[in-house]
């Protein structure tokens, strides 16, 4: 059983779990830009109604937007070996670093397939159909007119995407990462002072959320003020 609450303690366990900090972000910041190639992948056969390859794609985004990202972590960690066993390759003392690198970034391809989909999606077609008609290819078409229209309606999306994956990191100590909540274990355990060490990562983990939110909310404002650069196309019809 816990001791008596000890405040004190608190700075301690910053000072300790703070240099753990860097894996965390290492995680966030590769299983990020991961899933943000994966989630072209996935959203480009849905948005051009590719056959098949559109059914995989809504099933591959149902089955990890609906599942326990914790669920996933299992299943990668434990899957990967059984995988490449089949060719001969074993996996067995792999990192668990690389398998929650590889959840989260699957995880999150999902997410942003969707986001990018609809951000794309919420582009008048009208646009699309009047620089075809002013001889712009479609890849022209896209970088652009679509593409920058897209973005800045996606960017919302994906800065809550972002906060909400630094806190689903939280899970990569479930099979064996060493990260912030990783060595906030090991202090539990050694310590005995559970609520010191879980208040002391709450700190971090709002710390690091609202340095990310005041970054997010500066990169929004230079995209507020680049607006005027960002042409329609009957914009460009027009001169």
């Amino acid at each position: 059983m816990d001791k008596f609450f000890d405040v004190a303690l608190i700075p301690q366990f910053l000072a300790t779990l703070i240099k753990y900090l860097p894996t965390t972000l290492y995680i966030l910041v590769v299983s990020l830009l991961l899933g943000f190639v994966l989630g072209v992948l996935i959203a480009l056969p849905r948005i051009y109604n590719i056959p098949v390859l559109k059914q995989l794609a809504i099933v591959y985004t149902s089955f990890f937007r609906g599942t326990p990202i914790i669920v996933q972590l299992f299943i990668v960690f434990y899957g990967i070996p059984i995988l490449t066993a089949l060719v001969n390759v074993d996996t067995t003392r792999m990192d668990p670093l690389y398998a929650a690198i590889i959840t989260y970034g699957l995880s999150s391809a999902a997410s942003i397939a969707e986001i990018i989909r609809s951000a794309i999606n919420s582009v008048p077609k009208s646009q699309t159909e009047a620089a075809l008609s002013i001889g712009l290819t479609q890849r022209q078409n896209f970088f652009r007119i679509v593409f920058p229209q897209a973005l800045k309606q996606a960017t919302p999306n994906f800065w809550n995407l972002i906060i909400g994956f630094l806190k689903d990191t939280s899970l990569a100590f479930s099979i064996g990462v060493m990260d912030m909540s990783g060595r906030g274990e090991t202090l539990i355990t050694s310590s005995n002072h559970s609520l010191e060490v879980y208040v002391s990562l709450a700190i971090i983990y709002y710390l690091v959320a609202l340095v990310l939110e005041a970054i997010f909310k500066q990169i929004e404002l230079r995209l507020k003020r680049d607006k005027a650069n960002t042409r329609t196309i009957f914009e460009m019809i027009r001169q």
